[in-house]
């Protein structure tokens, strides 16, 4: 492989190391990480394809978890196949190109999984707390521009970072030592000055990240008040079991990345190989977990699924 490209100040291509120090067990660490990619894809998979083939399933709450597996799947794509391929067959090499690439679908998925997450919340705060306006408010029209919203936002807030490392000049060489082009393990091998990009990638981390939350607690804290505000303890129960998916989707989203962040500044002189594993826990829980949550605990989904089944048995 070429290190540099006559024409340009980039390397041709990088080079990831997959998890550092845990090379020789790369071949073991591929057989969850292959299962999890494996599950995420038949579930979120077979949720789109109930949500599209079932017309009572066209409401907000439903369309909105279509956006999360349509997300997850991309998310996941974006990098297990090449992460397996390093693990399988040791094909660490990637183009430059293709490296930013990979860096802008996992960055600006990320950001609008979490969007989509504050649109949920803001679907159950509707449909618990304003339950009369829920048609009126909840339109298709609305529901198509939150979509295109959650897009644009995260489009336009990743598009500068792949002009940005592309103007750079790398002199500490091609090694990635990570499984998948991250924005940060990028900028450490470009030399000149990088500080914008530090502190542009962390405004963007706590802007999404620490925004985002706070309106979801937020939705929560009003949907909580108008519960225990209910009648009868089976109304309560029964207005917040609908939240129960939601919560578990957020949680799975939410907590490896703030185990991760909370890592990063509590434990920096950990091995290398333990903040990889939290950030690949943070890429692969979600999209794995996600179709199980609401499989198991949506009623709805439970039954078409189980359905699909019977009819097979038949």
């Amino acid at each position: 492989m070429s290190a540099s490209n006559t024409t340009s100040t980039h390397p041709a291509a990088f080079l990831l190391m997959g998890i550092p120090g845990l090379e020789h067990l790369h071949i073991w660490i591929s057989i969850p990480f292959s299962s999890a990619y494996t599950l995420a894809l038949l579930g979120n998979c077979t949720l789109l394809l109930i949500i599209q083939a079932d017309a009572a399933l066209h409401e907000p709450m439903y369309l909105f978890l279509a956006m999360l597996a349509a997300i997850d799947l991309v998310l996941s794509s974006s990098t297990l196949p090449k992460m397996l391929a390093i693990f399988w067959f040791r094909d660490r090499e990637i183009n430059f190109f293709a490296c930013l690439v990979q860096m802008f679908f996992l960055h600006s998925f990320s950001i609008m999984e979490s969007a989509v997450l504050l649109a949920m919340a803001f679907d159950r705060y509707v449909a618990i707390c304003k339950p009369l306006h829920y048609t009126t408010v909840l339109t298709g029209s609305l529901i198509t521009k939150i979509g295109m919203a959650a897009v644009a936002r995260a489009v336009t807030l990743m598009t500068p970072l792949p002009f940005l490392l592309r103007g750079f000049h790398y002199c500490r060489g091609p090694v990635i030592a990570h499984c998948y082009c991250e924005h940060m393990a990028v900028v450490r091998l470009a030399c000149g000055d990088t500080r914008f990009n530090n502190i542009y990638g962390i405004a963007v981390a706590m802007l999404i990240g620490v925004l985002d939350l706070f309106f979801i607690i937020l939705s929560y804290i009003f949907i909580l008040q108008t519960v225990l505000q209910l009648s009868s303890q089976e109304a309560r129960y029964k207005a917040f079991g609908t939240c129960v998916s939601h919560i578990g989707a957020i949680l799975a989203f939410y907590t490896p990345a703030v185990i991760s962040s909370f890592m990063h500044r509590v434990a920096r002189h950990a091995a290398p190989h333990v903040h990889i594993l939290l950030a690949n826990i943070y890429l692969l829980f979600p999209p794995m977990i996600n179709p199980i949550i609401y499989g198991v605990k949506t009623k709805q989904i439970r039954d078409r699924v189980l359905g699909v089944f019977l009819r097979k048995d038949v």
